[in-house]
């Protein structure tokens, strides 16, 4: 089962992010899990994909334009299991602004929006990981964490 993270990143830390969710996903049987920035996409890889996990940094409290006009124009994401992620540069920076906002387009598109919430237990993820520039120990276990979780929900739905 085909996951794909698509994020766009400003400095390189959405993308180290991007990459610990992805360690996290690999964990479970069968995952198959290829991190991509939007400057270049795997189209065939994101069209077999079962999930797309979208990560952006947070930019005046909402998600990057680039992910937006990427979105915009893309048409193959409809039916897959939805995720989302974000960086910010401080707390209080508005990154669950911009996830919920993320969480607008995936539903527009016609995707199924997760993040496992409270459901699965401590760590809660309300909406989607967050971390701090590239993260604490902390926030990046819980990136780890989330990828794993986004990947059993897959294997769930569509194995």
């Amino acid at each position: 089962m085909k996951i794909a993270i698509v994020y766009y990143s400003k400095t390189g830390n959405t993308q180290k992010v991007a990459e610990l969710i992805a360690e996290g996903a690999k964990k479970v049987n069968e995952a198959e899990v290829k991190c991509m920035s939007i400057e270049a996409i795997d189209s065939e890889f994101l069209v077999e994909a079962k999930a797309v996990i979208f990560g952006s940094p947070t930019i005046a409290g909402s998600f990057a334009w680039q992910l937006k006009q990427w979105l915009d124009t893309t048409r193959n994401v409809g039916g897959k299991l939805g995720a989302v992620f974000a960086t910010a540069n401080y707390v209080g920076g508005g990154a669950e602004v911009a996830e919920l906002s993320l969480i607008a387009e995936l539903l527009v598109k016609g995707m199924l929006v997760y993040s496992s919430g409270a459901a699965e237990g401590q760590p809660f993820i309300h909406y989607g990981a967050v971390c701090i520039q590239d993260g604490d120990e902390g926030q990046k276990e819980r990136a780890g964490i989330f990828g794993e979780r986004i990947a059993k929900k897959v294997a769930e739905l569509f194995s």
